[in-house]
């Protein structure tokens, strides 16, 4: 039997959005008709992107969406419009899930939005989803879930805790990365307490050795800055936090003024909780007292170390500088309320 009508191969190929090319997306016209339909949400959305870099769809859920779909319901709308881009890792078996980087209509109305020129932003197309080939892709969606699972916990009713504060790696690189470069900065506050930290995020390819050096570092952070701010490790496996407490506290102790570093453990492997950092999870290093208090809540190290200050940290944008790119004011980590009329978005 032979074919005599077989089915054009374009007819085989998935549909693919609509878009409008990367000149159009910066027209007048374009923001025009995009100023009728951004919501605030949308709006904080590519304000994060801009910060962090890269979300999954289900790291977007945890920050601003009730369910799956209607996620996938708006992220599909904001890549038509190019606020948003998308791409899908490889990987050996399965498939990846979504990632989306901040696309060039959305860099623009940050700029406008913020009264910048889109020039100053140092927005790159080419930049953003050339995240896509890095090979820290997998460390910056681990950390970002990191925060994402605190931002989620956040939004439940009657939450007792609140994600206060998070910052990026870039941006802890462009404020203390003559010193150090923790892999983000975060603020958890719950029952009245609060804890600020660092995040040192830990996938198991880095030389413990070199992980325990840079604590050094943030001693001498610590004796510049006159505060000094916890580092919590978060690990991949319990076996590889039993090693690296042993090179970590071998570490604090050649240091002449430890308690400027006060520091906890976790792996990402334990039972309780499922990876949520704010549970009974942290294991702190150094002092008397941390052998026999066990596991601790996120909340609970700020009372093991009641004599730490809360600075309040500038998060003004930073525009003086006109030779290089404008830094954007920090995002709150927690998403605006939901638009009045959700039924229209």
């Amino acid at each position: 039997m032979t074919i005599t009508n077989p089915t054009p191969q374009r007819a085989l190929r998935g549909h693919m959005p609509q878009r409008p090319t990367p000149r159009a997306a910066t027209t007048g016209e374009h923001h025009a008709q995009l100023a009728a339909h951004l919501t605030q949400r949308d709006r904080w959305l590519a304000r994060m992107l801009h910060e962090h870099r890269v979300f999954t769809t289900q790291q977007i859920v945890e920050l601003c969406y009730p369910t799956m779909r209607a996620a996938n319901h708006r992220l599909l709308q904001l890549f038509k419009w190019r606020v948003v881009d998308r791409f899908q890792p490889f990987v050996s078996s399965g498939t990846a899930p979504m990632h989306y980087v901040l696309d060039i209509a959305g860099a623009v109305a940050l700029a406008y939005e913020d009264g910048l020129d889109p020039k100053q932003l140092g927005y790159r197309h080419e930049d953003a989803i050339g995240i896509a080939h890095s090979l820290r892709l997998a460390h910056t969606v681990g950390v970002n879930g990191f925060f994402t699972t605190l931002v989620a916990l956040s939004r439940r009713p009657g939450a007792r805790g609140r994600l206060t504060s998070w910052w990026s790696e870039l941006r802890c690189r462009r404020l203390f990365g003559d010193m150090v470069r923790p892999d983000a900065y975060g603020r958890w506050r719950e029952d009245g307490h609060q804890i600020e930290f660092f995040l040192e995020f830990d996938f198991g390819t880095e030389d413990l050795g070199k992980l325990a050096s840079k604590f050094a570092d943030y001693k001498k952070l610590a004796t510049a800055t006159g505060i000094t701010t916890p580092v919590l490790v978060w690990l991949p496996t319990n076996r590889r936090e039993i090693a690296a407490r042993r090179a970590l506290a071998d570490a604090l102790s050649h240091l002449d003024r430890p308690a400027l570093v006060p520091l906890a453990t976790s792996a990402a492997d334990m039972v309780a909780g499922e990876n949520n950092p704010a549970v009974a999870r942290w294991l702190p290093i150094g002092g008397p007292s941390s052998r026999r208090l066990g596991r601790l809540r996120l909340a609970e190290l700020a009372q093991l170390w009641p004599h730490l200050d809360t600075p309040t940290p500038a998060t003004g944008a930073t525009t003086a500088d006109q030779s290089g790119p404008a830094e954007l004011m920090a995002p709150n980590p927690l998403p605006p309320p939901p638009h009045p009329n959700r039924f229209r978005r």
